[in-house]
């Protein structure tokens, strides 16, 4: 049995902000540069948070678009 994921790929797009928060924090934990002079984690941390709705409308959408793609192949014409 295949993983979930590999039957619809943009799932895939809610691994971006997992990878943002979790996957490179080891990277990005340290104070400086100080862009607009706050810490880099917190302008890191801030800008995952405001991808994630991205990532996770791009999920919703492609889920939109495979279901309207599977509800067209059944030939549902007006039941």
């Amino acid at each position: 049995m295949r993983p979930k994921w590999v039957k619809r790929p943009q799932l895939l797009w809610l691994g971006v902000p997992f990878v943002l928060f979790l996957g490179v924090l080891p990277v990005v934990n340290r104070i400086e540069p100080r862009p607009g002079g706050v810490p880099f984690l917190f302008v890191w941390l801030l800008g995952a948070t405001l991808v994630t709705p991205l990532a996770v409308w791009l999920a919703r959408r492609g889920d939109r678009r495979d279901a309207a793609r599977r509800g067209a192949g059944r030939g549902e014409e007006g039941a």
